[in-house]
């Protein structure tokens, strides 16, 4: 492969994969007979397997890397994400989900006493606005309990991603997260026993999710972050909402109102002024 070509090949084909996970989740839940605690189950148990086998051919025991505490916010994520997508759109909730990694990421960063003024406390206030824009009551505003659901997976996913920054090399620490977090997905079945619904086509879905999309999505997007700044690599995931709305629409039928346009607009855009460069 071209040497100038595989950074952004490798970039592309991350935020597909991300913004695939929505499409995939949320086409699972709303056209097939899954249920949220199996595609969570299978997500994570097709990611761990598809990383161990990763693992093994590098020559790399699967378990030392991770945490356990990693593993917690890891299947905190999963299983909010997907018990969300029972009543939100993939943009809505691609949405949600990102302005949450995001703002909670920030929050640490002020309680840790980092300093946001200027452009950034600017982008801050309007990416907030723009989520309480998104969540007031009407008719277009996606349901409350589900909207909290994909909220707590944004933030989960963000204390994961601050734990992350000290876990040494990342597809060993992904692939020992996602090992520890099937006595979990265990559990999540056998508390759902007896309610628990699985057909073909729901399996597929999950599968591709956890072993595709999650597991193979990490890697290549770890494979191109060394070659990134800070800064761009949180700029280049703004474009996975808008991957999202794109693929809901066209491949879901979904709408895209006016309330999600103005959202996604305050949300995105704050969030790209705080992540600016000074100067």
């Amino acid at each position: 492969m071209n040497s100038s070509l595989r950074i952004p090949l490798l970039v592309v084909f991350a935020m597909l994969a991300f913004a695939s996970n929505s499409l995939l989740c949320r086409a699972a839940l709303r056209e097939t007979e899954i249920d949220a605690a199996s595609f969570t189950a299978i997500r994570l148990a097709s990611g761990a397997l598809m990383l161990i086998i990763l693992l093994r051919m590098r020559g790399v025991r699967p378990s030392s890397g991770g945490s356990w505490p990693m593993a917690v916010m890891l299947f905190a994520y999963a299983v909010f994400f997907s018990f969300a997508y029972r009543d939100l759109t993939a943009a809505t909730g691609a949405l949600l989900l990102f302005g949450a990694v995001q703002l909670t990421m920030m929050a640490w960063g002020l309680w840790r006493g980092e300093r946001i003024a200027g452009w950034r406390l600017l982008g801050l206030v309007i990416a907030v606005g723009g989520l309480v824009v998104l969540l007031l009551p009407g008719l277009a505003a996606p349901p409350p309990h589900a909207a909290a659901l994909m909220l707590g997976a944004g933030a989960a996913w963000g204390v994961y991603s601050l734990l992350g920054r000290g876990a040494g090399e990342p597809i060993a620490a992904t692939g020992g997260n996602f090992l520890r977090t099937v006595p979990f997905a265990a559990a999540l079945i056998l508390t759902a026993y007896g309610r628990e619904t699985v057909d073909y086509t729901g399996l597929a879905y999950a599968v591709v999710s956890g072993a595709l999309t999650s597991g193979l999505g990490y890697v290549l997007w770890y494979a191109a972050l060394p070659a990134l700044s800070a800064t761009s690599a949180a700029t280049i995931q703004l474009s996975v909402p808008a991957i999202a709305a794109i693929g809901g629409a066209v491949l879901l039928a979904e709408p895209i109102t006016a309330r999600l346009l103005l959202a996604s607009a305050a949300i995105l855009g704050g969030i790209a002024l705080t992540i600016r460069k000074k100067g």
